[in-house]
């Protein structure tokens, strides 16, 4: 087994008097996919802003490729190679395929001493990069808009990945979408996890986590059960875990069987 990229050890986090993390531990493996699932308000959010650089932890430790993690803000942590894909992709419609998949980042080139957009490369690079992950454009002019959910997932993906991401963290990416733009998803999580990239998978679709996880782990109300390994946990354990099942069966109890 690889040493792990990050370490995360006891990690709390406080929002006044609140406790959105209470103590979380666990580590994610390059080249592996590890979900981690649980219900709204479980801490997968705040979980995933401490570990991108986003919020700093209140107690405990982070660790990345061996070393103390210090990200001073979220540009600390892209640079790093820690990339964060939300749900909101952060793409504009109108804009083509290959503008997006730049943006931030854009190539340029010297015409009489301009710096200008180099549009060539960008395309070459769109198409050959999406691809690459099996979605084939009608041109890397394409606006983003008449892509699919999936499609615009997989950009997004796609462009992390090609400017260097060692972690990748796909925050509900399969949330709002349909079986098949679904299943194109998880094939291009399966494609980036073989790549030797770690992936962590936030869901609370415990199909979708089966169907592409290595490791697995719940948080609930802040707290993690333990980290399980594929074939060590079944489905309906996971989602047990994930709803609370003492409370379950007790409702369950309760209400005479009916739950």
């Amino acid at each position: 087994m690889s040493d792990p990229i990050i370490r995360m050890t006891d990690i709390e986090k406080h929002f006044g008097s609140v406790i959105a993390l209470a103590g979380v531990t666990v580590e994610f493996h390059p080249g592996e996919c590890h979900c981690l699932l649980g219900d709204n308000g479980a801490g997968k959010s705040t979980f995933i802003k401490t570990m991108s650089g986003v919020h700093k932890a209140t107690a405990g430790t982070i660790e990345f490729e061996g070393k103390a993690m210090n990200f001073a803000d979220p540009r600390d942590a892209i640079a790093a190679g820690i990339a964060t894909v939300y749900q909101d992709l952060a793409m504009i419609p109108l804009m083509s395929v290959s503008r997006n998949f730049f943006m931030g980042n854009e190539p340029i080139k010297k015409i009489a001493g301009i710096s200008l957009f180099d549009h060539e490369l960008a395309n070459e690079v769109t198409m050959s990069e999406m691809s690459k992950m099996g979605i084939n454009l009608r041109g890397p002019d394409q606006a983003v808009g008449t892509l699919s959910g999936g499609e615009r997932q997989t950009v997004a993906i796609a462009r992390a990945v090609h400017f260097g991401a060692k972690v990748l963290i796909l925050d509900e990416p399969t949330s709002a979408l349909g079986v098949r733009q679904t299943a194109n998803v998880l094939a291009t999580v399966d494609k980036v996890r073989k790549q030797g990239i770690a992936v962590v998978f936030i869901t609370h679709n415990v199909r979708h986590a089966m169907a592409v996880g290595d490791r697995f782990t719940v948080l609930n109300r802040g707290k993690t059960f333990g980290t399980a390994v594929r074939g060590e946990i079944t489905p309906e354990q996971l989602q047990d875990m994930m709803a609370g099942g003492e409370e379950l069966a007790t409702l369950e109890g309760s209400l005479g069987g009916t739950v």
